[in-house]
Protein backbone atom coordinates (compact mmCIF):
# COMPACT_ATOMS: atom_id res chain seq x y z
CA UNK A 1 0.00 0.00 0.00
CA UNK A 2 2.71 2.33 0.89
CA UNK A 3 4.44 1.53 -2.18
CA UNK A 4 1.17 2.64 -3.91
CA UNK A 5 0.56 5.72 -2.52
CA UNK A 6 4.33 6.83 -2.81
CA UNK A 7 4.21 5.87 -6.65
CA UNK A 8 0.78 8.08 -6.98
CA UNK A 9 3.19 10.67 -4.98
CA UNK A 10 5.92 10.47 -6.87
CA UNK A 11 3.60 10.66 -10.80
CA UNK A 12 1.67 13.51 -9.33
CA UNK A 13 5.09 15.71 -8.50
CA UNK A 14 6.88 14.47 -12.06
CA UNK A 15 4.02 15.69 -13.68
CA UNK A 16 3.99 19.06 -12.06
CA UNK A 17 7.69 19.70 -12.27
CA UNK A 18 7.78 18.44 -16.25
CA UNK A 19 5.23 21.35 -16.57
CA UNK A 20 8.33 23.95 -15.32
CA UNK A 21 10.41 24.32 -18.68
CA UNK A 22 6.87 25.07 -20.73
CA UNK A 23 5.76 27.59 -18.33
CA UNK A 24 9.61 29.32 -18.41
CA UNK A 25 9.48 29.39 -22.11
CA UNK A 26 5.96 31.00 -21.85
CA UNK A 27 7.69 33.91 -19.59
CA UNK A 28 10.69 34.30 -21.68
CA UNK A 29 8.57 34.93 -24.83
CA UNK A 30 6.57 37.00 -22.86
CA UNK A 31 9.85 38.65 -20.77
CA UNK A 32 10.75 39.13 -24.33
CA UNK A 33 8.16 41.07 -26.25
CA UNK A 34 7.76 43.46 -23.20
CA UNK A 35 11.46 43.87 -23.80
CA UNK A 36 11.47 44.33 -27.52
CA UNK A 37 8.68 46.79 -27.03
CA UNK A 38 10.23 48.99 -24.28
CA UNK A 39 13.30 48.72 -26.43
CA UNK A 40 11.34 50.74 -29.51
CA UNK A 41 10.20 53.32 -26.81
CA UNK A 42 13.26 53.57 -25.76
CA UNK A 43 14.78 54.24 -29.17
CA UNK A 44 12.28 56.92 -30.41
CA UNK A 45 12.53 58.95 -27.00
CA UNK A 46 16.41 59.04 -27.93
CA UNK A 47 16.15 59.81 -31.62
CA UNK A 48 13.50 62.66 -30.71
CA UNK A 49 16.01 64.12 -27.81
CA UNK A 50 18.84 63.22 -30.41
CA UNK A 51 17.23 65.67 -33.32
CA UNK A 52 16.98 68.23 -30.58
CA UNK A 53 20.42 67.93 -30.08
CA UNK A 54 19.91 66.92 -26.44
CA UNK A 55 21.07 63.17 -24.32
CA UNK A 56 18.49 61.39 -22.64
CA UNK A 57 19.75 62.54 -19.55
CA UNK A 58 19.49 66.34 -20.86
CA UNK A 59 15.46 65.52 -22.25
CA UNK A 60 14.74 64.23 -18.92
CA UNK A 61 15.83 67.58 -17.63
CA UNK A 62 13.67 69.34 -19.38
CA UNK A 63 10.97 67.27 -18.82
CA UNK A 64 11.79 68.08 -14.97
CA UNK A 65 11.96 71.75 -15.32
CA UNK A 66 8.80 73.05 -16.94
CA UNK A 67 6.32 73.86 -14.26
CA UNK A 68 3.35 71.94 -16.34
CA UNK A 69 2.54 69.46 -14.19
CA UNK A 70 1.59 66.91 -16.98
CA UNK A 71 4.61 67.84 -19.29
CA UNK A 72 6.60 66.76 -16.09
CA UNK A 73 5.01 63.93 -15.07
CA UNK A 74 4.92 62.55 -18.61
CA UNK A 75 9.46 63.08 -17.81
CA UNK A 76 8.95 61.14 -14.81
CA UNK A 77 6.65 57.98 -16.55
CA UNK A 78 9.73 58.01 -19.38
CA UNK A 79 12.32 57.75 -16.44
CA UNK A 80 9.95 54.26 -15.19
CA UNK A 81 9.88 53.12 -18.56
CA UNK A 82 13.90 53.31 -18.99
CA UNK A 83 14.22 51.49 -15.64
CA UNK A 84 12.03 49.02 -16.41
CA UNK A 85 13.64 48.14 -19.88
CA UNK A 86 16.57 47.78 -18.38
CA UNK A 87 15.22 45.86 -15.10
CA UNK A 88 13.53 43.64 -17.17
CA UNK A 89 16.71 43.07 -19.94
CA UNK A 90 18.90 42.41 -17.57
CA UNK A 91 16.31 39.58 -16.31
CA UNK A 92 15.98 38.56 -19.78
CA UNK A 93 19.54 37.93 -20.13
CA UNK A 94 19.92 36.30 -16.57
CA UNK A 95 17.03 33.73 -17.99
CA UNK A 96 18.87 33.13 -21.26
CA UNK A 97 22.41 32.33 -19.67
CA UNK A 98 20.78 30.54 -16.98
CA UNK A 99 21.05 26.62 -16.97
CA UNK A 100 18.14 24.50 -16.26
CA UNK A 101 18.72 23.85 -12.85
CA UNK A 102 19.35 28.00 -12.07
CA UNK A 103 16.05 28.51 -13.88
CA UNK A 104 13.99 26.50 -11.46
CA UNK A 105 16.09 28.74 -9.10
CA UNK A 106 14.56 31.73 -9.92
CA UNK A 107 11.07 30.30 -10.23
CA UNK A 108 10.25 33.03 -7.47
CA UNK A 109 11.45 35.43 -9.40
CA UNK A 110 9.22 34.43 -12.54
CA UNK A 111 5.95 34.12 -10.30
CA UNK A 112 6.44 37.25 -8.07
CA UNK A 113 6.46 39.56 -11.43
CA UNK A 114 3.25 40.88 -13.59
CA UNK A 115 4.66 39.17 -16.25
CA UNK A 116 5.00 35.79 -14.65
CA UNK A 117 1.58 36.49 -13.32
CA UNK A 118 -0.06 36.69 -16.98
CA UNK A 119 2.37 33.93 -18.08
CA UNK A 120 0.89 31.62 -15.62
CA UNK A 121 -3.18 32.72 -16.73
CA UNK A 122 -2.29 32.02 -19.86
CA UNK A 123 -0.21 28.61 -19.11
CA UNK A 124 -1.20 25.99 -21.04
CA UNK A 125 0.14 22.21 -20.29
CA UNK A 126 2.35 20.52 -22.46
CA UNK A 127 3.68 17.25 -22.79
CA UNK A 128 7.31 16.93 -22.03
CA UNK A 129 9.15 15.72 -24.88
CA UNK A 130 12.79 18.20 -24.50
CA UNK A 131 15.17 16.49 -22.64
CA UNK A 132 14.73 19.29 -20.14
CA UNK A 133 11.14 18.22 -19.53
CA UNK A 134 11.51 14.46 -19.52
CA UNK A 135 14.64 15.00 -16.36
CA UNK A 136 12.34 17.44 -14.46
CA UNK A 137 9.73 14.71 -14.84
CA UNK A 138 11.98 12.08 -13.45
CA UNK A 139 13.49 14.28 -10.97
CA UNK A 140 10.53 15.12 -9.57
CA UNK A 141 8.77 11.22 -9.50
CA UNK A 142 11.97 10.16 -7.51
CA UNK A 143 11.62 13.54 -4.95
CA UNK A 144 8.03 12.99 -5.06
CA UNK A 145 8.40 8.99 -4.01
CA UNK A 146 10.66 9.69 -1.83
CA UNK A 147 8.85 12.42 -0.25
CA UNK A 148 5.04 10.03 -0.32
CA UNK A 149 7.16 7.40 0.96
CA UNK A 150 9.02 8.95 3.73
CA UNK A 151 5.62 11.09 4.98
CA UNK A 152 3.89 7.35 4.58
CA UNK A 153 6.32 5.86 6.91
CA UNK A 154 6.49 8.61 9.30
CA UNK A 155 2.48 8.56 9.64
CA UNK A 156 2.69 4.34 10.21
CA UNK A 157 5.72 4.55 12.55
CA UNK A 158 2.95 4.55 15.51
CA UNK A 159 0.84 1.90 14.15
CA UNK A 160 4.41 -0.13 13.61
CA UNK A 161 5.29 -0.05 17.15
CA UNK A 162 1.67 -1.40 18.40
CA UNK A 163 2.34 -4.39 15.71
CA UNK A 164 5.51 -5.16 16.99
CA UNK A 165 4.33 -5.02 20.71
CA UNK A 166 1.22 -7.23 20.46
CA UNK A 167 3.87 -9.65 18.30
Amino acid sequence: MRGLLSMVGGLALGVMLSQFPEYAQQYSQRLGGAVDELRVITLRFDADAEREGLSRQAALARYAGTSDTFIAGQGRSMQVTFERHAELSAMLERIRGASAMERLAMLPDYADSEIGARALEDFQPAVPVTVEGLAYAAGGFVLGYGLSWGLLSLLLLPFRRRRQMAA
